[in-house]
């Protein structure tokens, strides 16, 4: 009995056409907010968007690199790079309380309990205490001007040549196993800083 109840609930036309209704509210303003969005940030939303796109492009290399994409570039580069591409709100989080917290953990497992720290935790540990521990002109003044942006494109493009030609050729560097993800995520971190300088220029 209880069987037939729940079929007949889920065949209901008038639970269907609500569902629909839902969906179909959503859809409507999910437009409204992009086409609201793109007119109040204009260029300036691309900019941002493609740099929460780029930080999390290079912090997915890091954890790559870390676990199981070892190579002989230099990927300890990704730390500056998310340093100066880490979006504001990020940024601002890590470098108060919170980071804070994360950088002692981190420094006390290293001295105390080094056996218990992993080959991994490297880099991120690296990168808490680098964003906690910088200097204000670091942080803020030099974070916020074109020169950050200009050191990121230097890092982007070190980083890909040095892909392509660890994986002979720009077509083998797509073939390989992970090969699209990881290059697609060197690319990513090209055209935030490419993008953020044309727009600086203009």
């Amino acid at each position: 009995m209880g069987r037939m109840e729940f079929l007949a609930m889920r065949t209901d036309p008038a639970t269907a056409d609500l569902i629909n209704s839902d969906i179909n509210e959503l859809k409507v303003a999910a437009k409204r907010l992009f086409n609201d969005a793109s007119k109040l940030g204009g260029l300036g939303f691309g900019t941002s968007f493609l740099k929460w796109v780029a930080s999390f492009a290079a912090i997915y290399l890091l954890i790559l690199d870390r676990t199981n994409w070892r190579t002989n570039m230099l990927t300890s580069l990704l730390v500056p790079y998310i340093f100066f591409s880490l979006p504001a709100a990020l940024f601002n989080l890590l470098r108060g309380e919170v980071g804070k917290w994360i950088a002692f953990i981190a420094v006390v497992l290293r001295l105390f309990f080094p056996r218990h720290f992993p080959d991994w935790l490297e880099m991120p540990g690296s990168l808490i205490l680098l964003l906690v521990v910088a200097p204000n002109f670091f942080a803020h003044t030099l974070r916020d001007s074109w020169v950050s942006i200009l050191i990121c494109l230097f890092i982007g493009c070190y980083l890909l040549q040095e892909h392509i030609r660890a994986s002979g050729g720009f077509r083998n560097s797509f073939t390989q196993s992970h090969g699209i993800s990881n290059t697609l995520g060197i690319i990513f971190l090209i055209v935030y800083p490419v993008w953020a300088l044309v727009l600086h220029f203009i």
